[in-house]
Formats: C-alpha cells, sequence, structure tokens
C-alpha cells in the first residue's frame, strides 16, 4: 500500500512538472510569436510611413510643379490686354456714338498697345472699382486716373502722361470765389477721384458722390448742389455743353495742386517697363501730340 502511494505520489509530481515544462514551451511559442508579430508589425509599419513619405515627396513636388508652372503663366506675355477705364469722363473717356469707350485715354492705350504688339480690349467699369481690380480682372486702368501715394500701395503706375488740377463748376450766379466759401457748402463730386477726396477735407462740406460726373452736375443744374469738384478737361466740356447755367474757375484759386495722371498696372508686372517704351516711342514720333490735339484740344 505505501509502495503503491510513493508511485501515485511520484506520477503527480511527474505530471506537475510535464505541465509546467509544457506551460514555458507554449510561452515561450507565445512569446516569439509576439516578437514576431512586433517586428512585423514595425517592418509593416515603416514600409508604410515610407510609402507615405515617398508618396508625400511626390505630391509636394507635384505641388511645386503646378505653382512653377501657375508663376510662369503670370508672368507670361498675352496676346489680348484688357483695361479698365470708366467711360464718364470726357474728352479722356466716353461713349462713342456705337455705344463704345472713346476718348483720348482709350486712343493712347490702344496706341501703346500697337507698340508692344498686343490687342488693347477695353472694359468699362465703376470708376471706384477700377483699382482694386486690377491684376485680377483686368490688366491695367487708364482712366484720367491721378497718381496717390495711396493708390500706390496697391498698384504700379507707368511714367505720368497728363497734368491737371482740378476745377471748380458752379451756377453763373453763384458768389463762390474763394477757398474760404467752400466751407460748409453741399459739394458733388464723382466717386472715387481726386475731387472727392478734397471736397472730403474741406470744413463742414456736404460731400455727394456720384458714379457718373454727368450727374453731379445735373443735380448743380437742379440746384441739388452748391458746386461740384471735378478735372479741369471735363470741367471744361460740361461747361461747353450748359454755358447759360454753369461756369468752371481754375483750382489755383482755391488752392488747389496740379496732378499727374498715369496708367495704373499690377504690383511687379513687367508691362510698367514696357508701357513707359511704347509711350516714350508715342512722345518722340509725333502720334502722343497728335491725340492731343484731336481729343484734347478740342476741349480747350
Amino acid at each position: 500500500m505505501k509502495k503503491f502511494m510513493a508511485l501515485l505520489m511520484a506520477a503527480v509530481m511527474c505530471a506537475s512538472v510535464l505541465t509546467a515544462c509544457g506551460n514555458d514551451s507554449a510561452a515561450s511559442e507565445s512569446t516569439a510569436a509576439s516578437e514576431s508579430a512586433t517586428e512585423s508589425t514595425a517592418v509593416e509599419s515603416t514600409a508604410v510611413e515610407s510609402t507615405a513619405v515617398e508618396s508625400t515627396a511626390v505630391e509636394s513636388t507635384e505641388d511645386a510643379d503646378v505653382a512653377e508652372e501657375s508663376t510662369e503663366a503670370v508672368s507670361t506675355e498675352k496676346d489680348v490686354l484688357v483695361f479698365g477705364t470708366n467711360a464718364e469722363f470726357p474728352p479722356f473717356e466716353y461713349l462713342g456714338d456705337d455705344g463704345e469707350p472713346d476718348g483720348f485715354d482709350i486712343a493712347l492705350i490702344k496706341a501703346i498697345g500697337e507698340k508692344m504688339g498686343v490687342e488693347v480690349e477695353i472694359q468699362n467699369m465703376e470708376f471706384a472699382s477700377l483699382v482694386a481690380a486690377t491684376g485680377t480682372k483686368i490688366d491695367g486702368v487708364i482712366a484720367g486716373l491721378t497718381v496717390t501715394d495711396e493708390r500706390k500701395e496697391a498698384v504700379d503706375f507707368s511714367d505720368a502722361y497728363y497734368e491737371a488740377v482740378q476745377y471748380v463748376i458752379v451756377p453763373t450766379d453763384s458768389s463762390i470765389a474763394t477757398a474760404d466759401d467752400l466751407k460748409n457748402k453741399t459739394i458733388g463730386v464723382q466717386l472715387g477721384t481726386t475731387g472727392m477726396f478734397i471736397a472730403e477735407e474741406i470744413e463742414g462740406a456736404t460731400v455727394q458722390s456720384y458714379n457718373k460726373a454727368v450727374d453731379a452736375v445735373n443735380d448743380l443744374n437742379n440746384g441739388r448742389v452748391d458746386l461740384v469738384i471735378i478735372d479741369r478737361n471735363p470741367a471744361e466740356v460740361f461747361v461747353s455743353k450748359f454755358p447759360d447755367k454753369i461756369v468752371a474757375m481754375e483750382g489755383a484759386q482755391f488752392g488747389f495742386e496740379a496732378e499727374e495722371y498715369a496708367i495704373a498696372l499690377p504690383k511687379g508686372s513687367d508691362l510698367v517697363e514696357q508701357v513707359n517704351t511704347a509711350l516714350a516711342e508715342l512722345k518722340a514720333d509725333g502720334t502722343f501730340d497728335a491725340l492731343v490735339a484731336q481729343y484734347i484740344g478740342e476741349a480747350e
């Protein structure tokens, strides 16, 4: 009996040892499998990351190529240039009998285009929108546009092509004659013009802005404003149409300084040099003076 019990105990102990040995083997196999899986995952992860990096590099290169193509597109010379104007400023720009923009500025920019070897299209727009549209909707502006420091922040300018001064238009029976007489008056101006900027600085003045200069003059004729401030040449054109109702006075007697017209072009554009070269050639060959005589001489 004791011998049997001893054998039984030995069998139990052997079984325990075998079980323990089996567990160690399983654990080892499990650990090995886990380590293998970890290594496999790491390799796969590295492969994925590598692929992602390569993909990103390819996309980045493609984006760079697109950006380069875009830059090249901006700097590429065009066959057609679109210039914005506001055809409400005779004799520089107005609508002709055919309903299309005409005037000194229109003829000048088309002549410049011929010198540059490009076609010029004219887009008639609100004056106040012209500068903001330069470089996006249009390639440039020619619209009796005065060079100012504020505008220089948004566009580059060509060489000046005309010197102008603001005039004051009043009814024929008006007593307005000096700068002090402008105070506390209702002043008509075209929106976004130098005349508007001057009027806004006059003490006590009420400024009425119009999209069209002719509307300001019409309100002057109808007694809705006391005076209109506008550039000399259009002032003389309007007076010639209503000689019995209005008169124009030189801005110098009101302290207005001379200003320069130039062509507005996108910031950093190589068009500035091209336009300046063409403009100089037009002045040298007599074309510029001929256009002045044709369009502005008649108004004077």
